[in-house]
């Protein structure tokens, strides 16, 4: 990559990393090229220029979103730490996005999921594989009930992934993130000690 290529590259996640704080925090409809233009030190032209227009510009933030919240994912299950840690990092992670992120970019990003794009694909082909590897890991260690298959494991995961498609779903689901994480890891009767 020679100069200019990383120039552009850099200003051009530069742009996506300011749009994504403004998303993330006023939502998509509320957040003007303008306004992403003046936070990420670039003319609107350039916005224009890179992505085409805002829909564009939103598009390659739920990409530039997801790559980035997948890579702590990724390195949290590849890590070193105990099952339990992990499991409660995901809960906690799950919570805090929840927490920061604003009802109208989480509908945004759902609408994307249900339309069959890149948070589906990434599921599909990196999520699934991925959970799959964690929940083997816990039962290696214990903490997962070695008499469940991987099959029922996997379907439990498909029938949540299809009703988060839901309209009704995804838009009532938010305040609950963390409830329902926990429900997915520890179940209806909670922890076993």
């Amino acid at each position: 990559m020679d100069g200019f290529e990383r120039r552009t590259t850099q200003k051009k996640n530069n742009i996506l990393q300011n749009a994504l704080q403004l998303f993330i925090k006023f939502g998509v409809r509320k957040v003007s090229v303008a306004n992403i233009a003046k936070k990420a030190g670039v003319s609107q032209v350039s916005i224009y220029n890179y992505f085409g227009s805002k829909q564009q510009l939103a598009n390659e933030v739920v990409i530039y979103y997801i790559d980035q919240e997948w890579m702590k994912y990724e390195q949290l299950i590849h890590s070193d730490l105990p099952f339990p840690d992990k499991i409660q990092q995901i809960v906690f992670d799950k919570k805090r996005l929840a927490d920061e992120i604003n009802e109208n970019f989480y509908t945004y990003l759902m609408n994307e999921y249900v339309a069959g794009g890149y948070i589906k694909q990434i599921y599909n082909e990196k999520a699934v594989p991925l959970f799959t590897e964690l929940l083997q890991e816990g039962k290696v260690r214990g903490f997962v009930d070695e008499n469940l298959s991987s099959e029922a494991m996997l379907l439990y995961l498909q029938m949540l992934n299809e009703s988060m498609q839901k309209k009704e779903i995804y838009e009532a689901i938010l305040p609950y993130t963390e409830d329902i994480t926990n429900l997915v890891f520890h179940g209806i009767m909670g922890k076993k000690t």
